[in-house]
């Protein structure tokens, strides 16, 4: 059973911004993905554990994989029709290493960065 989410306020969602970038980094691999903000569902999504991507990659952790990873959400962004996004970035990360690497080539790719 697929349980909706929650309903909002049309005032509150008029506010908020549509898509939201998220990145994930473990000991092992990176992802990332796109979140329709009003309909709380993922719009696009990209992982170093896809295995067409393993191949083409010396390691799935590094910041060469964090560049790839964003450069193929871009693409899979621009293909949906999606040309804008808005970083939410946790706590921890910083602008630095492997986020700059997912963000500078997501930007690279066409995707404005808001």
């Amino acid at each position: 059973m697929v349980i909706p989410p929650p309903a909002r306020a049309p005032a509150i969602t008029k506010f908020l911004k549509p898509y939201v970038l998220k990145m994930y980094f473990t000991n092992n691999f990176v992802s990332a993905q796109v979140i329709h903000t009003p309909s709380a569902t993922v719009a696009c999504a990209a992982s170093s554990q896809e295995k067409i991507l393993r191949p083409s990659m010396e390691s799935t952790q590094d910041v060469a994989a964090a560049a790839k990873i964003g450069k193929l959400l871009g693409e899979r962004l621009l293909f949906r029709g999606i040309p804008a996004v808005s970083v939410s970035m946790s706590r921890e990360q910083t602008y630095h290493g492997k986020v700059k690497a997912v963000m500078d080539s997501l930007a690279a790719a066409g995707v404005k960065l808001l």
